[in-house]
């Protein structure tokens, strides 16, 4: 029954979160100046671009008012527009493309990049974080905080410039832009992701080492790990073994949560790196002014953002029982 209530808490979360970000996109593409239709189909003034005009036009219900043209969109995006494609349409001036099929070509993209990007960060920061931890104080652990503020003063689009300019074209040790399908070179995809991966997991090390370092110093201090080294384990052994499971609960909380950053670093990253993903695909619905495919690529990530929220939630209370039992007491 607990679980049930649960559930239907994080089921009205999503719903609200859809419905709000949703309504503040349709908000903002509303107050753009100018006609979205000029830019649709830029064709010069004739009667067959007349027609297909007003034809655009009445398929984005731009006539209506915006809560009409809102409804409509969303009973389109929930149950499945009249042709059977979700997510309505994406205007060209050839003709037109369902909006899910850019999507399934652009989501598995980004989810890749978020992925490579969450584990090249995880690698990186944990052994940095409990070094740091059992080096506190030592010129090491200076150096290792030191850089990790760094990292966090380096926005990610100059990060990303720096290592596309330096290390893609400069040194040419890397692919600077472009992406490859692990299916069709497995060797050129990873070649292609390291530097938008990296780009995106920097300011990720930063934050996860520090968290692990501070969550490690305090349990370095505990009894049982006092114990442990009283009976002669090695300090390797008390590191990895005894110390890191109980510090690693910040940790992996923060790293669940930080799938809103990672989205948001990859519309950025995407562009640097013409990677043809979920940002790349928003860039350009916002200077073509796909009004309805903008609504639906926001939502999906959305949608994303929420669930990964809820199942790092429920990880939360499996893995830390106090959590379980005073949801239950109360």
């Amino acid at each position: 029954m607990a679980l049930a209530r649960e559930l239907g808490k994080r089921f009205l979360s999503l719903a609200l979160v859809l419905f709000l970000v949703t309504l503040f996109t349709a908000l903002l593409l509303s107050m753009v100046p100018g006609d979205p239709v000029d830019t649709l189909v830029p064709l010069a003034d004739s009667a067959e671009a007349d027609e297909l005009k007003a034809q655009v036009r009445d398929d984005l219900d731009l006539d209506e008012p915006l809560p009409v043209r809102y409804a409509n969109w969303l009973g389109d995006f929930v149950t499945g527009d009249e042709n059977g494609e979700h997510f309505g349409d994406y205007f060209r001036v050839s003709g037109r493309d369902p909006v899910s099929a850019r999507l399934s070509e652009a989501l598995p993209i980004s989810l890749q990049l978020m992925v490579y990007a969450q584990v090249l960060a995880l690698a990186v920061a944990i052994p940095l974080g409990v070094l740091s931890a059992y080096k506190a104080g030592s010129i090491f652990d200076k150096a290792a905080n030191g850089g990790a503020f760094a990292l966090l003063a380096i926005p990610n689009f100059v990060l990303g410039l720096a290592l596309a300019y330096y290390v893609g074209v400069a040194f040419n040790w890397l692919p600077p832009s472009g992406y490859v399908p692990f299916g069709e070179d497995a060797v050129e995809h990873v070649r292609r992701m390291i530097l938008p991966a990296s780009t995106l997991a920097a300011a990720q090390v930063a934050v996860y080492m520090r968290l692990l370092r501070t969550d490690m110093v305090a349990t370095l201090q505990e009894d049982f790990i006092q114990m442990a080294r009283s009976k002669g384990i090695s300090d390797q052994r008390v590191l990895w073994r005894h110390a890191l499971r109980p510090s690693s609960l910040t940790l992996l909380t923060v790293a669940g949560l930080n799938v809103g950053t990672l989205i948001g670093g990859a519309v950025v990253v995407e562009v640097i790196f013409s990677i043809p993903g979920m940002g790349l695909a928003i860039s350009q619905a916002i200077f073509e002014r796909q009004y309805v495919a903008l609504q639906s690529f926001v939502a999906i990530l959305a949608i994303l953002y929420v669930v990964a929220n809820f199942v790092v939630d429920v990880l939360y209370t499996i893995v830390d029982p106090r959590i379980r039992h005073a949801r239950a007491r109360n």
